[in-house]
């Protein structure tokens, strides 16, 4: 995302649902020094942990809602947001949000995953955590981060709120961990899954990461590699 952000030389930048601050951190090592970048969360507790960490000029963190910015109108020339977007509640309206503060001819980047069926990890955990409540399955997985994904519907969003040149490109990579136990805690214990699994069975959280831990190893190996697919989705302003 970086990557491509940089591209647009951008001299003023607005991240949304910046979370503790991984996009942002790597923004400002690859943009101009002089870009001004103004992280934002809805989350205060996950500004408390980023904000600390990236304290250099031109950076700042601001407590803010994608679908009601606080901003006025043509302030910024990019809005960008890391893996953010399946969480807004009414995408339509973050995404008018975010043309309505970027100037003629800015552009909004944001990337959303691809399904669980081509994201081998998440796959894996979601199929692996339903087979122990058989009778009530943890859906967060499918039900937020990895639901939106049809670039018909994407694309005809984004359009709709105002942006022209709208694409959605595909980008398919590897994910590789150290262990297997690493992948479960990080799904398990280090996303809202974990709030899904304790409302179930709070008192079996370590064997429920160590039984979704095998079940890794036993499909990605003890050193786990496998298959990751996202969306990279631009469109500009006229």
């Amino acid at each position: 995302m970086a990557i491509v952000a940089e591209r647009f030389n951008p001299v003023s930048v607005l991240e949304v649902a910046a979370g503790t601050g991984a996009l942002t951190r790597a923004l400002r090592a690859r943009l101009d020094p002089t870009a001004e970048i103004v992280a934002t969360d809805l989350s205060q507790a996950m500004i408390d942990v980023g904000a600390p960490s990236l304290t250099l000029s031109r950076t700042h963190w601001m407590h803010a809602d994608a679908q009601n910015l606080p901003f006025a109108h043509a302030m910024f020339d990019l809005v960008i947001c890391q893996f953010g977007v399946m969480f807004f509640p009414d995408k339509p309206k973050a995404y008018g949000e975010a043309k309505r503060v970027l100037r003629s001819g800015g552009r909004f980047l944001f990337s959303t995953w691809d399904s669980l069926s081509v994201n081998d990890f998440a796959r894996c955990v979601n199929e692996s955590v339903a087979r122990l409540f058989p009778s009530d399955p943890p859906d967060f997985l499918e039900r937020l981060p990895y639901s939106y994904f049809d670039p018909c519907t994407i694309k005809s969003e984004v359009s709709s709120a105002g942006f022209e040149a709208v694409s959605c490109d595909r980008v398919k990579l590897t994910s590789v961990a150290a262990t297997a136990h690493h992948v479960a805690a990080a799904f398990c214990q280090g996303s809202p899954l974990r709030g899904e699994i304790e409302s179930r069975a709070p008192e079996r959280m370590s064997e429920i990461v160590d039984e979704v831990a095998q079940q890794v190893a036993s499909r990605h190996g003890a050193s786990p590699s496998g298959g990751m697919s996202a969306f990279i989705v631009t469109g500009c302003v006229p």
